[in-house]
């Protein structure tokens, strides 16, 4: 160090930022086209013709999703009313109040269950110790290199995890799809029971149809479900079961609204409505794990078929009418056999992303914590 701790001083975050507040709204930013940036809590929202700023400040999310986080913005820029500006005084270097900033937990200052907010009044006094202006600026340019490095193996570490996933869906297109010497069936064929689920009473909603022992599966539950579907967040009593359908375990359900082409297996017997096909297979003809590889490979053609509405969806008829590639037997068990396994290997591939990614973001703490310390 260039500079001995003695030189340090113990400062609160008031004593070296001022505040400001934004009483922009993204709702009246509609007829205000230029080149100046507006940001909000998730980047920038839009370029206006106007600015609140016209030197570089910090910004924090006060309400909200990403309440805490921390920005370093550019002069002549504005943020919207749900983050609250700090400028920093003459006595602290910008970008070393920024990466303190960043190293506080903000979670113990929040306020609000719904909409979570935290206050300038009660973080104001959390304390740093700050060295001289010279060696404020030595250490941001050691932490803006390391945080660029850093920056820069997750980017890699995402790509390489993107990659594993494209290349897997790859794989499953060019096994399953254009297959001229296979046959081609459409799902009805392979199965002893298609068709929609039933929910007939109107309003669907209606509180007399719940509460009972029967569960009662939705779009959510199956888009939410990891191949089987083992929860639910309704049932039907007798009364519901009336005017629907059970449909039994090992039942393939698709959905065909809103989200169309997510599959789920059901763990047990249970009713859906018609936003839901339920297909329970032949299990001479089809396997039906192959059946779910199939759905995905053909997600992106089934999806189109739903576009141009307000929500996307298919009918039956839709879903009834497409023809997909069925081989024997023995040929969907050894593609399900490749499949599994290389779903298995890009599993462990995101297992081991997601740790090195975790570890990156220790890591930045530890050096802050280090910074901070007095120890780079």
């Amino acid at each position: 160090m260039n500079n001995t701790l003695e030189k340090w001083e113990e400062k609160t975050l008031e004593e070296v930022l001022d505040k400001g507040s934004s009483n922009l709204s993204a709702n009246k930013l509609d007829n205000c086209d230029g080149e100046y940036p507006v940001y909000g809590a998730s980047g920038l929202v839009k370029k206006v013709n106007f600015y609140q700023q016209d030197k570089e400040y910090l910004a924090i999310i006060k309400d909200g999703a990403g309440v805490g986080r921390v920005y370093h913005y550019e002069p002549k820029s504005s943020v919207l009313g749900t983050l609250q500006y700090l400028f920093p005084k003459e006595n602290i270097n910008i970008r070393f109040a920024y990466y303190y900033l960043i190293s506080l937990d903000f979670a113990k200052y929040y306020q609000g269950a719904a909409i979570p907010h935290i206050y300038y009044k009660d973080y104001k006094n959390e304390r740093l110790v700050l060295p001289p202006l010279s060696e404020q600026q030595r250490i941001v340019g050691i932490l803006d290199e390391a945080f660029e490095n850093i920056e820069k193996a997750k980017q890699n570490t995402l790509q390489n995890l993107n990659n594993a996933k494209e290349l897997f869906e790859s794989y499953l297109t060019s096994i399953l799809i254009n297959k001229d010497d296979w046959d081609k069936k459409k799902l009805s064929e392979v199965c002893i029971d298609f068709g929609r689920g039933r929910s007939r009473h109107r309003p669907r909603n209606d509180k007399k149809l719940y509460g009972g022992q029967y569960p009662f599966i939705q779009t959510g539950d199956i888009r939410n479900s990891d191949h089987f579907i083992t929860e639910y967040t309704q049932t039907y009593n007798e009364v519901g079961l009336a005017q629907s359908k059970l449909w039994p375990k090992g039942t393939l359900c698709i959905t065909i609204a809103a989200n169309i082409a997510e599959t789920g297996v059901l763990t047990f017997d249970a009713c859906f409505p018609d936003s839901v096909i339920g297909c329970v297979f032949d299990e001479t003809k089809t396997n039906i794990d192959y059946v779910e590889y199939l759905l995905q490979s053909f997600k992106a053609i089934l999806q189109a078929e739903g576009k141009g509405s307000a929500q996307d969806n298919i009918n039956l008829g839709t879903f009834e009418k497409q023809y997909f590639p069925f081989p024997d037997k023995p040929t969907q068990d050894k593609i399900v056999n490749k499949l599994d396994n290389m779903r298995k290997n890009i599993a462990n591939l995101e297992q081991i992303y997601t740790q090195k990614l975790q570890d990156l973001d220790e890591l930045k703490q530890s050096i802050l914590q280090k910074a901070f310390n007095g120890e780079l």
